[in-house]
């Protein structure tokens, strides 16, 4: 037999396989991991073919099978297959982007699993002798226990191990397990919550792209729940992605009061050994729901009955590495080889999604209620009158509505969108900004470790004491972070408790679920955070949501900006007067009349889509045509805008005039860790003319070790 071995070869990224023998004593089958060697190295690989026959040449031996069972079964070969061609890059990059790290092809990466010891009695026939004795064999009389119950007989069990009257067996176990109490509590079902469900239910064994647009609190949750019950019911599985890990464990807490132990988690918060736990008991069949953030859509389930994608319309479903792919798309492809439907859901669905429902690509249903009560109030709030008033981070009436609210004994959720303390340190004489070195980015403040600190790459140095350019001393922090937020709300509320939750308070394990647990039990009366806090999150409490500098967003270099801040607005607006009491918003900002805001404000998204799309077909962008971004990078500035211009030169002689080509310009992030950025737009609407000629420019750049090419084909 002769098989066909996927390595990764670092300095190639090439997709072809190479020939092997195989061994007549090595169980060899496609989709396990194996041990050849390549050159004068040995190197891991994947199985992807067998065939009998020989070859014209010598073969080398696989030297060894890693596996026991194979890792990729035949729908995720197909699917890494489909993914290589879909984001066009390395067919070996697409299986390890798929894989947890255990079981990724890479030598030397080892994940052991987790074992407990069990005592139990080897020689029935023995007599104890001492008291020690007798009160061990009574506990054990009762079958093994965990060897780390029995610490006030460490010593007894020790010698009798020795005399091989007791014995000693490891078990596995999971690192992620625990006994959970089903409730068999399950809420009334509205009006609209019973048509969606009915109608989702009849589209079983059936590939049915569905839009869930469902007001925030409408019961999207209960419908999915309600949807999964019905498909394990019929011996299937299901998925259910979420965009944010701090959604993660108030869902997961949902589901499993609802579903018990029959649930894996798949997020990038967990440890390798976790990962590798959870992949194991999907393998298993130990499991039959799938919950988690992107990744969890290559769960290895072979017999799905429903895919869900909740808060569809986020940008994190999107893979910013190669491969370059979104989950929609890949959850499309998955549904239709199991003929299930895919349910993608949201308040504010994406632009893209929305049109495809308006053109019956999907099907469109609605939830236009919520459960309880109405949607809240939205207040705008104008800060330009209240900065000639002396108020500058909480408006006048934020305040008062906080002051009402605390003496209610009820919640608040602040939100701005900038973690830090302050976004630059600024000399007030010549203006010079702490810039990181390695990013030519101005340098964010944090108070509490009392430096400056790149958001991208993570370097870090003290605050000046004076400007390094003109040796003033006015060098001082300008503009706001939750830090300084959170600092700002406790000198005006000193007997208010408050939590903050961003991308620093979270850096933990378990601190997401900290926070969110205290937070739920009413620990704390408000929650300060980024925009992880502004979806998903249900709290019965919180009568009140604060937006600080809610335009910033409008002020993004990105065509999405008004999309992303009618969500984000909408979203968060959401968490206010979910249960029976009425809820309040207040967003303050200095553009305030700006349409994405107004109708954010009036729960209004239709005409809000109506507005953008008028943009958005003037201008050329998506859903009209579609998008590439061809990035040029390089240590050399000059390499690399000398190879950009080439490239853009390249496109503009090989493409047609349908096809319209942007730059090359500086990238939105021009350095990032040393490494300049240059990047070319395309939009265009034939995808194959597109793919050829980028194809060719990736085969051309793939071993230029001065300038490397990084495609984005669905940006």
């Amino acid at each position: 037999m002769v098989a066909e071995v996927l390595v990764e070869v670092a300095a190639k990224q090439i997709s072809q396989t190479f020939s092997y023998a195989v061994p007549s004593d090595k169980k060899v089958e496609v989709g396990k991991r194996v041990l050849v060697p390549f050159g004068s190295r040995t190197v891991e690989g994947f199985v992807l073919k067998m065939e009998e026959g020989t070859k014209d040449f010598s073969l080398k031996p696989i030297l060894e099978v890693i596996d026991e069972e194979a890792v990729l079964n035949e729908e995720l070969l197909e699917l890494g297959t489909y993914l290589s061609k879909l984001t066009m890059c390395s067919l070996i990059t697409a299986y390890q982007a798929m894989l947890p790290k255990a079981l990724k092809a890479k030598k030397g990466v080892e994940i052991a699993k987790k074992e407990v010891s069990y005592i139990s009695v080897k020689e029935t026939s023995y007599l104890p002798k001492t008291e020690k004795q007798k009160e061990l064999f009574t506990l054990l009389s009762l079958g093994p226990v965990l060897k780390t119950e029995l610490k006030d007989y460490q010593s007894t069990v020790k010698t009798l191990l020795a005399k091989d009257i007791l014995k000693e067996e490891k078990k596995e176990v999971y690192r992620m397990s625990s006994e959970v109490e089903v409730s068999p509590f399950k809420p009334v079902l509205s009006e609209e919550q019973k048509v969606v469900i009915n109608h989702i239910a009849q589209k079983k064994n059936t590939f049915a792209p569905i839009l869930l647009h469902g007001v925030t609190g409408s019961g999207k949750t209960e419908v999915y729940m309600r949807l999964i019950e019905e498909v394990l019911e019929r011996g299937k599985q299901a998925i259910v992605l979420v965009p944010e890990i701090s959604l993660t464990p108030q869902l997961v807490d949902t589901f499993q009061k609802r579903f018990g132990n029959l649930i894996a988690i798949l997020h990038s918060r967990l440890s390798d050994g976790e990962k590798y736990d959870e992949w194991r008991k999907i393998v298993r069949e130990e499991v039959s729901i799938v919950i988690g953030a992107r990744s969890a859509i290559f769960a290895p389930f072979t017999r799905l009955g429903i895919i869900i994608i909740d808060e569809e319309h986020t940008a994190t479903y999107k893979q910013e590495n190669n491969p370059k792919y979104h989950a929609v798309t890949i959850a499309l492809k998955r549904a239709k080889k199991h003929h299930c439907p895919l349910v993608l859901g949201s308040a504010t669905p994406s632009l893209e999604s929305y049109t495809r429902a308006k053109l019956g690509v999907y099907e469109l249903l609605t939830m236009k209620n919520r459960i309880y009560g109405s949607l809240p109030k939205v207040h705008l709030v104008d800060m330009r009158k209240n900065l000639k008033e002396g108020y500058r981070i909480f408006s006048k009436e934020l305040l008062e509505a906080l002051t009402s609210c605390f003496e209610r004994g009820e919640q608040a959720i602040l939100l701005l969108n900038r973690r830090g303390y302050s976004t630059t340190v600024t000399c007030h004489d010549c203006g010079y900004k702490v810039i990181c070195p390695n990013c030519d980015i101005p340098l964010t403040y944090h108070k509490k470790i009392n430096a400056m600190k790149c958001h991208y790459c993570n370097y870090t140095t003290a605050k000046p004491r004076e400007c390094p350019e003109c040796h003033s001393k006015h060098i001082d922090e300008f503009g706001l972070g939750t830090e300084k937020l959170e600092e700002e709300f406790k000198r005006l509320f000193p007997t208010i408790s408050s939590v903050r939750m961003d991308v620093d308070t979270t850096t933990r394990k378990g601190s997401h679920d900290r926070i969110i647990h205290d937070f739920s039990h009413q620990k704390y009366q408000v929650l300060i955070g980024t925009q992880m806090i502004a979806k998903g999150l249900d709290f019965e409490e919180v009568t009140l949501v604060g937006v600080i500098n809610g335009d910033a967003s409008l002020n993004i270099p990105d065509f999405r900006s008004a999309e992303k801040t009618y969500s984000l607005l909408s979203q968060v607006s959401g968490r206010a007067g979910r249960a029976k009491k009425e809820g309040n918003v207040y967003i303050q900002g200095f553009n305030l009349d700006h349409y994405s805001i107004c109708y954010a404000s009036k729960h209004d998204y239709e005409h809000f889509y109506e507005e953008e799309m008028k943009i958005r077909k003037t201008l050329c962008y998506p859903p009209y045509r579609n998008l590439a971004i061809l990035k040029m990078i390089s240590m050399n500035y000059e390499k690399c805008l000398e190879e950009s211009e080439k490239v853009a030169d390249f496109l503009k002689r090989n493409l047609s005039s349908s096809v319209t080509i942007l730059g090359p310009t500086v990238s939105t992030l021009p350095k990032y860790k040393n490494r300049y950025y240059f990047q070319i737009l395309l939009k265009y609407q034939d995808s194959k003319e597109v793919r050829k000629e980028i194809s060719f420019l990736i085969e051309k750049y793939r071993s230029n070790r001065m300038v490397s090419l990084d495609v984005d084909l669905s940006a």
